[in-house]
């Protein structure tokens, strides 16, 4: 974070603190997309995505306004807050998505940022794949490939040391790895 960016946060969360409504717009605009695509990744779902981002900023309104003295004080600190409370509802909305099966053809995937395409069928497998790990181990593939989150930052959000973090990791993508080489294999037979 630049230094002019990290003042303009800081001095728009001690106006917040102080009962400036409007202040809290300037967090929300400069948060607003990574606590989206934590949910998006997680997800894949645009409408619960947005769902996450609105109850994680309504919690945060409420947490800056009405709790005294407030426990969020720098510009840093709000946003490992945000992340972490973006973490735990996007786990807490997926294990109740899977007791709720729906399918809506109109749904387009929109994630804040475009990844870089370079096989569409190959992503596709890659996506729907990472969606069939456990939720543990989903969450942390997103936030170290998709939110581009080190191992320490993870381990800090998720509340776990950072030695299991890279173990996670390394079996998660153990995992992915024998999953998509069984998919793309029966898909490569599937071709010719």
């Amino acid at each position: 974070m630049n230094v002019d960016r990290g003042e303009r946060l800081e001095a728009a969360l001690a106006r917040v603190v102080g009962g400036d409504q409007s202040a809290f717009a300037e967090i929300v605009t400069a948060h607003q997309a990574m606590v989206f695509s934590i949910g998006w990744h997680y997800l894949q779902d645009r409408s619960l995505a947005e769902d996450i981002a609105q109850e994680v900023f309504l919690e945060l309104y409420q947490k800056l306004l009405y709790q005294k003295p407030p426990t969020i004080q720098s510009p840093a600190h709000l946003t490992f807050w945000l992340r972490k409370v973006a973490v735990h509802r996007s786990i807490d909305q997926g294990r109740k998505q899977k007791h709720r099966r729906e399918s809506d053809l109109e749904k387009l995937p929109e994630p804040a940022a475009e990844p870089k395409r370079s096989d569409p069928l190959l992503l596709d497998q890659l996506r729907q794949t990472v969606r069939t790990l456990p939720e543990r181990q989903r969450m942390v593939v997103v936030l170290r490939y998709e939110e581009d989150l080190g191992p320490a930052e993870i381990a800090e959000l998720m509340q776990m040391p950072v030695n299991t973090v890279k173990s996670t990791l390394h079996r998660s993508l153990e995992e992915l790895r024998k999953k998509l080489t069984r998919r793309v294999g029966e898909s490569r037979y599937a071709f010719f």
